[in-house]
């Protein structure tokens, strides 16, 4: 089976590209990089020739609030209106856990308007939605250091190794479609202070990293809703502790 992955060369995109290889599928890994843009739309009738599934992986370029929610807005049109032209059968997403609840994440934001013109194409989907990735917490410490103090929340948030979420991303894709939103996270929820003070005492960051309630979250103020899943999310099996441990 043909499944073209959009933005197939990232982090998440080539090891799903791998997996779905493994398993014996035509895995086609589409990027700006192998000459397919759905920006553009640069290569995109090529890339939906013969394809029964489209799992969309793919990241913005940039974080700035218009010119994020444009991409996706832009990439979604296109790469949906391709599809229906060929007769794709199951259009998956990734998305974000909690993008409905951080309204001033600009990124968050356009996941959301991503996800309502998968919902309103008339074709079959499924979205799957994870939880932030072990990957990038390095990045969220970045993000909240002032000084030599990193000030995060304290409220729980339930990471996931990104091998966890291609795994859950390959069932989907070659499952028929839900037409719903699913969820996937890590196996423990941790308060997002002490995953960020894990990190840093794994990688021999000597920053003091400070609980704040107040801190801002990529402009949100954080509950221990927020960034953790709902009912029956999939669970991805590797821990944090094990994670480090690599």
């Amino acid at each position: 089976m043909k499944i073209v992955v959009i933005g197939g060369t990232g982090l998440i995109g080539s090891k799903l590209v791998k997996t779905l290889r493994e398993r014996g599928h035509e895995a086609l890994a589409a990027s700006p990089n192998t000459g397919v843009n759905t920006i553009t739309r640069e290569g995109l009738v090529q890339a939906m020739d013969g394809a029964a599934v489209v799992v969309d992986v793919a990241n913005a370029p940039v974080w700035e609030d218009k010119a994020v929610l444009d991409f996706f807005e832009t990439s979604g049109r296109n790469l949906l209106a391709a599809e229906a032209a060929f007769g794709v059968r199951h259009h998956v997403a990734l998305s974000i856990v909690g993008s409905e609840r951080l309204p001033d994440n600009g990124y968050f934001r356009a996941k959301v308007a991503q996800e309502a013109l998968i919902k309103a194409s008339g074709i079959p989907y499924s979205i799957l939605r994870a939880t932030q990735f072990f990957e990038f917490v390095g990045g969220i410490a970045q993000s909240a250091t002032v000084g030599g103090e990193v000030r995060l929340s304290p409220a729980l948030i339930q990471p996931i190794a990104s091998d966890d979420v291609v795994a859950a991303l390959a069932e989907v894709a070659l499952a028929p479609p839900v037409n719903d939103t699913l969820e996937v996270a890590g196996p423990e929820a941790i308060p997002l202070d002490e995953l960020v003070r894990r990190f840093l005492q794994a990688t021999n960051d000597t920053r003091q990293v400070v609980p704040d309630i107040h801190a801002r979250y990529f402009g949100d103020v954080l509950n221990d809703q927020s960034l953790t899943p709902g009912q029956n999310p999939r669970l991805g099996a590797i821990r944090f502790a094990d994670w480090l441990g690599r």
